[in-house]
């Protein structure tokens, strides 16, 4: 990623974005330079991802509408027809015409931060995770999830997607396939990894 890029984007960020917002994207770059930190990953990618992660927020909603519709990744009609899943897809798309970035990775895991989606890629598992334990959030059970988190990326994003879709069935919301695609993969990870544990523990 070229640093004039960076800054220019950096630039926009501050310029376009409410003074909460703009802390709560740096409050995500940072937790997810920790958790690249922690896992392995590329530090400073991981942390432009979560910086860039909201950038089509405060767009309004029929510009956040028609970047989505352009989007090249699939966009389920229930993304489309929900207003607080557009800004992700928005985003990406936003980053790919406005700013020229093409590094898929990064527009992956600005797309699909707020859905998820089956097959993510550690980046993107990080700026998901990063997004629901960064410092400004005080949900309840957030101090639970941060613990999760920085377990591993599959128990974060398998407790995350699990806190995820019941609290959608309990609203009574509509959930993209990409959600539960994705619950279900790291469902089955964790299934896998417990039966692994339980029969070295009887060897």
């Amino acid at each position: 990623m070229k640093k004039n890029v960076q800054k220019e984007i950096a630039a926009y960020l501050k310029e376009n974005l409410s003074k909460k917002r703009y802390t709560h994207s740096m409050n995500v770059a940072a937790a997810a330079k920790e958790l690249a930190q922690l896992f392995g990953e590329d530090e400073q990618r991981a942390y432009f991802a979560g910086m860039i992660h909201d950038i089509a927020k405060e767009l309004g909603k029929d510009e956040q509408y028609e970047l989505a519709k352009r989007n090249e990744y699939d966009v389920s009609e229930i993304e489309l027809n929900t207003s607080a899943l557009l800004h992700a897809i928005a985003g990406a798309q936003l980053l790919k015409e406005r700013f020229g970035i093409e590094d898929k990775e990064i527009l992956l895991a600005v797309r699909y931060h707020t859905v998820a989606a089956g097959g993510m890629s550690r980046l993107a598992q990080i700026v998901y995770l990063a997004d629901l334990i960064s410092i400004d959030r005080d949900y309840k059970d957030v101090k639970k999830m941060r613990k999760h988190a920085h377990t591993s990326l599959e128990k974060g994003m398998y407790e995350a997607l699990r806190f995820s879709v019941s609290d959608l069935t309990e609203k009574g919301s509509l959930i993209p396939i990409s959600t539960i695609e994705a619950y279900n993969e790291y469902a089955a990870v964790i299934k896998a990894q417990a039966k692994e544990k339980k029969e070295n523990t009887n060897e």
